[in-house]
């Protein structure tokens, strides 16, 4: 990768409040780098120029790690090519990640790649419907998707795959109703338990995280 995609991504993550080290920021070079060389035979982003995969893949994934933090497990549903997961994964390496999409391909390249970079990363191809023994998913610490913008569609979905004292994240674009998303946890059987906004340094895009547990897990109020 070049200096303009190497200084992205460290004054992004500075941004938010996290100093990746050498071996970090290499690691997440590598990754960037193989998902540009496979991009040119396989649909696996959009954004290709270096600088904006830096922010928008990279930097957006780490934005997750206040509320990743702590957990041993994490479900990525349809993570595509391995995102948010396998950034995640490397700034947090007692993580296990498991990536799941329907597209053979992208779990392909999630596979390889988390092979090459010796990570705790799994990839599995199969469309996540509800039933996880079925499809051999996971039920996870932490339960996350970049794939769905609608929380009312994500959030009845991902509970099922949710751990005993876990979590749901719900990543969101500018727009973020407290007292809809709360609404669409509540017919989820979730609790709305925090909502945090951020800004993208660099293009001053606007995000959120919403965290959700079940109702009447621990920390209910």
């Amino acid at each position: 990768m070049d200096a303009p995609f190497a200084e992205t991504l460290a004054a992004g993550a500075r941004a938010l409040g996290i100093d990746l080290d050498g071996r970090q920021l290499a690691t997440l070079g590598r990754y960037a780098d193989r998902l540009l060389a496979w991009n040119r035979k396989v649909n696996l982003t959009a954004i290709t120029d270096p600088g904006e995969l830096a922010e928008k893949h990279l930097v957006d994934s780490l934005s997750l790690a206040p509320e990743v933090g702590g957990a041993a497990t994490l479900l990525d549903v349809g993570s595509g090519a391995g995102l948010p997961g396998i950034p995640l994964a490397v700034l947090l390496p007692g993580l296990d990640v498991t990536c799941c999409d329907t597209v053979a391909k992208k779990v392909a390249f999630v596979k390889a790649v988390a092979a090459e970079l010796d990570l705790r990363v799994r990839g599995v191809a199969v469309r996540a419907e509800g039933n996880p023994e079925r499809e051999g998913l996971p039920r996870a610490e932490v339960v996350v998707s970049r794939a769905f913008a609608e929380p009312g569609t994500w959030l009845p979905l991902a509970v099922r795959y949710l751990a005993p004292g876990g979590r749901v994240l719900a990543t969101l674009g500018r727009e973020s109703d407290e007292e809809a998303l709360r609404r669409a946890g509540e017919a989820a059987g979730l609790e709305l338990r925090s909502l945090r906004r951020l800004t993208l340094p660099v293009s001053g895009a606007q995000r959120g995280v919403a965290t959700f547990a079940r109702a009447g897990g621990p920390g209910s109020t």
